[in-house]
C-alpha cells in the first residue's frame, strides 16, 4: 500500500506540475491580453480625439471662410466710401444749387455705411486719439503743443477692420513734441 501511494504520489506531482506550468501560462497569457486590450484602448481613445479635434479644426475653418468671405469684396467698395465721403466735404452745403444732390449723396452715405455695418464692417476713425500702429498708419508728424505726443491730429484716410480684423489701417497726422525754441545769442557790447 506505501508502494501503491508512492506511485500515485510519483504520478500526481507530474499533474501538478503540469498544472502550475499550465497556470503560469495563463498568467502570462491573460497579462499579455491586458497589456494588448490597455494598448488597443488607448489607440482608439488617440484616434477619437484625433477625429474631434480634426472636426473641431474644419469648424473653425468654415467659421473663419463666413465671417471673412466679405474681406476682398468689402476692401475693393472702401475707395467708393471715400468717393462718397470726399464729395461731401468738397460740396458746399449752403450752394441751393447743389442742394438736392448733397442730400441724395448724404442719404446714400448713409445706406451704404449701414450695410457695411451689418456685414460687421467697422469704422476706424481715430482723430484725437492716442496713436495705435496696429490700426493707423503715420503718414506724418506735426509739432503740437495743443494735446500729448503721439496723438493722432488729422486723418488723411479712415481705416476700417473687417470682424475685428483690420482690412485697412487709418492714414494718420501724428502729433510730436514741440521743440524747444533756440535762445537768441545775446551780443556783448562791452566786448
Amino acid at each position: 500500500m506505501a508502494d501503491e501511494q508512492k506511485q500515485d504520489q510519483q504520478a500526481a506531482e507530474p499533474i501538478e506540475q503540469e498544472d502550475a506550468a499550465s497556470e503560469n501560462d495563463l498568467e502570462a497569457r491573460v497579462e499579455s491580453l491586458e497589456e494588448q486590450l490597455a494598448e488597443a484602448q488607448d489607440q482608439v481613445m488617440r484616434a477619437a480625439a484625433d477625429v474631434q479635434n480634426a472636426r473641431r479644426r474644419a469648424e473653425q475653418d468654415v467659421e473663419k471662410a463666413h465671417k471673412f468671405a466679405l474681406e476682398k469684396f468689402a476692401h475693393d467698395l472702401l475707395p467708393v466710401l471715400d468717393s462718397l465721403e470726399r464729395g461731401l466735404e468738397l460740396s458746399d452745403p449752403n450752394d441751393p444749387a447743389i442742394k438736392p444732390m448733397r442730400e441724395g449723396i448724404e442719404l446714400t452715405l448713409k445706406m451704404f455705411a449701414d450695410t457695411l455695418a451689418r456685414f460687421n464692417l467697422a469704422v476706424v476713425n481715430p482723430e484725437g486719439e492716442p496713436f495705435n500702429p496696429d490700426l493707423h498708419q503715420a503718414m506724418a508728424m506735426e509739432e503740437s503743443d495743443k494735446v500729448e505726443p503721439n496723438t493722432v491730429l488729422k486723418v488723411f484716410q479712415k481705416g476700417y477692420t473687417l470682424s475685428g480684423r483690420l482690412l485697412r489701417p487709418a492714414m494718420v497726422v501724428v502729433s510730436k513734441a514741440a521743440s524747444a525754441k533756440p535762445e537768441t545769442p545775446t551780443i556783448d557790447e562791452q566786448a
